[in-house]
């Protein structure tokens, strides 16, 4: 029997509908992409999204076809967002956070007819439109007075038909058009995965999923919104649908504030302040730079009432200061473009609500709780289903009418379980409150004995070695246990170490049974195109990898024997010579030798109160020196390492050493010596010798009496032998300031000229000689250049004047000009990136990646600074750039692309710098630099690309070592630009 209620399509033009007939009033905010604020309502939305949708019509666009929009969330955007939906074809949002390349595959992918973009993107539309055969007109967010004047393709398309002005195609189209009729089954949306395990995939939501998607947003344990809420949705529209608040709040009849392409912590803190925002959405860099604009500037929160975290792990510091220096409630949220996207959120229930603030804390950090329409299971490999206690480990799966079911155009085959579950590729665990919390991604996780071992763990633990530059953590086969844990380990540069030392660093910080089977050190840990390990080329490499107890089994002839009883770190080394070959014959990473097998006794067993003492010890935090001690102590250090002194042969009796102030007795230069005289002044001989003991005198029977004229002789002859001594005794203090006073020159030298050729490490070289251990020593010779001084007074200054002086002003010069260093250092921003174009960032190729390494700074497409960069913390490095390097600006040339490249690829030659991409047909050249003294490398991005006027010309340069760049960059940017424009 059928129910007996009406029957009415859940599409989403309805949602707009309800917005205008009952909340058209309702202010809708955007800081529009032309600069100023902008005010409309949902009943002008609503008549100038049907006005859209005649104007697709009119350009040919049908039911089903995909339309593009690449835009920032702006009230235009969402009049494009509606005016697609209501007709019935899909609206396709492309992130222009890709990269041109991903863009121009994902349009093609679709088959997008027409796109719809801001300004912004402009050049990026240039570049892709001669790729997209299917693309013939691109309608641009802006007023005729806006329009770019001539507008050039990369490259010849005749397909294209030009650019439209979005407000005339507004302007020359009635609202009278008919939305809906259709089922509600039919495509709204489409948007693409990231593509990191292989091609982008296409997710296309219908009517029917956003419109439920819309409901269960407005749950009070989701989202909770109501018509009294300002909702300021910084999350973009291009991410999921904006987390479906482009929906939910026309829904419910909240007024929306759209932050258009600024999104920095005070562009943001403006709209949340002016607006009286209520409710946002965001990913945890966006509130970073938020909260440190608040603590800079004093800001408050007064309106805003709960903020939705997602799309990373949202850290603790974040959630505890919005709730307790703002009163903010923060929901940790959990999804993914194939659950449009909501799918868990760290509501706390009532039980948990009664807990102290501290006690809640595991809880909101975790992913959360499903809502109703969403249905979660952790299944074993078998897919049979695991406990919900907390600690069973299993695959995550998701079901529900807002999750897909397949992929666009068949994409990956069939993605559902027999009962219909999504599985997500994570590995989570669910406790008894129903708070799900993930631990890894499947496929990396490691299977051993029928239980799992978390390969994130591990890692995060093992880079905490002083050691570790970069770790990863793969499963390889186990006759026993079918997987064991590898540890893969790249040391930083000048460091060597064993594999007993990375087990011992992880004993008592993981399960036993979790302690990896092997370690294996490396030359490189490769990375994906994004910066993360690619463990998919790791195991690739490994596959013939043998764990060293199952190759000696295999050796021996004994591969169906136990080759271990139990897993807990076996053998280093393992075939690991042979194991990371690259694939298609590239070159083998350098592994290093297994260390050799030498028995040890057993040692016997410590009471319990000193092993706990040990342990204790072990593991408690180091003594550190003072600052000048420790450079003292490591300089006496190096210098012993330099001259070790031999032990001299104890005579078989020897008397006690004596040492006693005679008044003006001369002793023999390597006699006793004086327990207070400076080291530096001790020849390295007088360790060596034997000490020289003064003889007792045999008391005379009457004293001899000299004549007063021979006593004058021996008095002055007594007082030129003091004379010299004294002089011998200065002399050495002088050449001990002299040392020390060019000590700090040296070290910089040292560390200088050794990572230049790669003898020495830049955290040894730059970052612990130079930038550490020189400037103490440089204050410490400031003081015993004064001493020197001093001495030299008392000592015979007229003979001894010059080294006094040659002391104190070599270590005046030397303090003062790493003062001065200091001191512009200081007033330096604290950047290493310098770009002439901040809207449409240069990207790094994977071959600049690759060079970079995994050590190299990351390059981000908008970065800011965090905390701890003094006056410049929290703020975007694009801003820092237009204040601090006036000459970081585009260069726009009356030539032809290809002159404007072949002067930018001779410029880059000219200055010394090597080539690693030359791509003419691209408009791309990158090139890496080494700076003169310590030859820190830098990567060089050139972009050139058609304009109005002839060619435009970017670049980008970027230091691999974090930190001020004393303004490096800038300068190399400054000086190319001058040689391309001649």
């Amino acid at each position: 029997m059928q129910g007996l209620m009406q029957h009415g399509a859940l599409t989403v033009d309805k949602i707009l509908d309800h917005a205008a007939l009952w909340h058209g009033g309702r202010e809708v905010v955007t800081r529009s992409v032309e600069g100023p604020v902008v005010r409309t309502t949902y009943g002008a939305i609503h008549d100038r999204a049907k006005r859209v949708s005649n104007a697709l019509l009119a350009l040919g666009i049908k039911p089903g076809d995909r339309v593009g929009t690449l835009a920032w969330n702006t009230a235009r955007h969402m009049e494009a967002w509606y005016g697609i939906m209501g007709i019935g074809a899909v609206c396709h949002t492309l992130n222009p956070r890709l990269f041109p390349e991903q863009i121009a595959w994902i349009a093609d992918h679709a088959g997008d007819r027409l796109i719809f973009t801001d300004l912004t993107f402009l050049p990026i539309i240039a570049a892709i439109v001669p790729r997209l055969p299917s693309v013939e007109h691109v309608v641009v967010f802006t007023d005729r007075d806006h329009m770019p004047a001539d507008f050039k393709l990369a490259a010849d398309a005749p397909h294209f038909k030009g650019l439209l002005c979005f407000e005339d195609l507004v302007e020359q189209h009635g609202a009278d058009c008919a939305w809906g009729g259709f089922d509600e089954g039919t495509a709204a949306g489409l948007c693409y995965t990231s593509g990191t395990t292989g091609d982008p995939k296409g997710v296309m939501y219908s009517h029917r999923s956003n419109f439920l998607h819309t409901l269960i947003t407005l749950q009070p344990d989701v989202m909770g919104l109501s018509q009294k809420d300002v909702i300021l949705p910084v999350v973009p529209m291009f991410h999921a649908n904006a987390w479906g608040v482009a929906f939910s709040a026309p829904g419910t009849g909240a007024k929306m504030v759209m932050p258009g392409a600024k999104m920095d912590g005070a562009s943001i803190y403006e709209l949340l302040d002016t607006e009286g925002v209520t409710f946002s959405a965001a990913v945890p860099t966006v509130w970073q730079m938020l909260l440190q604009h608040l603590k800079e500037s004093g800001g408050k929160l007064p309106n805003l009432r709960k903020v939705v975290i997602g799309g990373a792990a949202c850290p603790e510091v974040i959630i505890r200061a919005f709730q307790e220096d703002y009163d903010v409630e923060v929901v940790h949220a959990w999804g993914m473009t194939e659950t449009s996207p909501v799918g868990t959120l760290s509501v706390m229930t009532d039980e948990l609500e009664k807990l102290p603030y501290d006690q809640q804390m595991p809880y909101r950090l975790k992913q959360g709780r499903p809502p109703l329409g969403v249905e979660l299971k952790l299944t074993d490999d078998a897919g049979q289903r695991l406990p919900h206690d907390g600690k069973s480990f299993g695959n995550l799966k998701i079901r529900g009418p807002i999750i897909a079911a397949e992929y666009f155009r068949g994409a990956g085959g069939k993605i559902l379980d027999d009962e219909g579950f999504f599985d997500t590729g994570d590995v989570a665990t669910i406790d008894d409150h129903g708070f799900m919390q993930i631990t890894d991604r499947a496929k990396d996780v490691v299977k051993s004995g029928g239980e799992w071992i978390s390969t994130i763990d591990i890692e995060n633990i093992a880079l905490g070695h002083p050691k570790a530059a970069m770790t990863a953590v793969i499963g390889v086969a186990h006759p026993k246990w079918d997987e064991r844990p590898i540890l893969l380990v790249k040391l930083k540069e000048g460091e060597s170490a064993t594999k007993q030392e990375f087990l011992d660093f992880l004993q008592g910080k993981i399960a036993k049974w979790w302690m990896p089977d092997d370690v294996v050190f490396v030359d490189e840990i490769p990375l994906g195109a994004t910066g993360k390990i690619d463990k998919k080329l790791i195991r690739q490499r490994m596959k013939d990898y043998l764990l060293p107890g199952v190759a000696a089994a295999k050796d021996d002839g004994e591969g169906d024997s136990d080759p271990e009883p139990e897993p807990s770190g076996g053998q280093a080394g393992g075939q690991a010579a042979s194991a990371l070959a690259a694939a298609d014959g590239a070159q083998a990473a350098r592994i290093y030798a297994p260390e050799p097998e030498t028995p040890l006794s057993e040692p016997p067993p410590l009471e319990e109160p000193l092993a706990e003492e040990l342990e204790e010890v072990a593991h408690g935090p180091a003594p550190v020196a003072a600052p000048v001690a420790e450079a003292l102590i490591a300089a006496a250090a190096t210098e012993a390492a330099a001259h070790p002194v031999a032990p001299a042969a104890e005579p078989a009796s020897a008397p006690e050493a004596v040492f006693e102030a005679r008044g003006d007795e001369e002793h023999f230069p390597l006699g006793p010596l004086s327990p207070t005289a400076p080291l530096a002044a001790v020849p390295e001989a007088a360790f060596h010798a034997k000490p020289v003991f003064v003889a007792e005198e045999a008391p005379l029977a009457m004293p001899v009496l000299p004549s007063r004229k021979g006593d004058r002789k021996r008095k002055a002859k007594a007082g030129d032998k003091a004379a010299r001594k004294d002089r011998g005794v200065a002399r050495l203090l002088l050449d001990a300031a002299l040392i020390v006073a060019v000590a700090p020159a040296l070290l910089v030298a040292v560390g200088a000229l050794g990572v230049k050729f790669g003898l020495l490490g830049q955290e040894v070289g730059f970052d612990l000689l130079t930038r550490e251990w020189a400037p103490r020593i440089a204050q410490v010779s400031v003081v015993t250049g004064v001493l020197a001084f001093v001495v030299a007074l008392f000592g015979g200054f007229s003979k001894l004047w010059t080294r006094a002086l040659a002391a104190l002003a070599i270590a005046a010069l030397t303090l003062g000009l790493m003062m001065v260093t200091n001191l512009v250092g200081r007033g330096a921003p604290p950047i290493h990136d310098v770009a002439t174009d901040w809207k449409t960032p240069l990207a790094p190729s994977d071959a600049v990646l690759t060079a970079r390494g995994g050590q190299a700074q990351t390059i981000e497409e908008d970065p800011s600074l965090p905390v701890g960069s003094m006056d410049f913390a929290g703020r975007r490095v694009a801003e820092i750039n237009a204040e601090t390097c006036p000459a970081a600006k585009p260069l726009v040339l009356s030539r032809s692309p290809s002159d404007a490249y072949e002067a930018a690829k001779a410029a880059v030659q000219a200055a010394g710098l090597t080539l690693v991409t030359d791509d003419p047909m691209d408009g791309r050249l990158e090139a890496s630099a080494a700076s003169l003294w310590f030859g820190l490398k830098d990567d060089l991005i050139v972009r050139v690309r058609p304009d109005a006027s002839g060619a435009r010309v970017d670049m980008r340069s970027v230091g691999r070592a974090g930190g001020p760049d004393m303004g490096r960059n800038c300068r190399r940017v400054g000086e190319l630009l001058a040689a391309v424009k001649g």
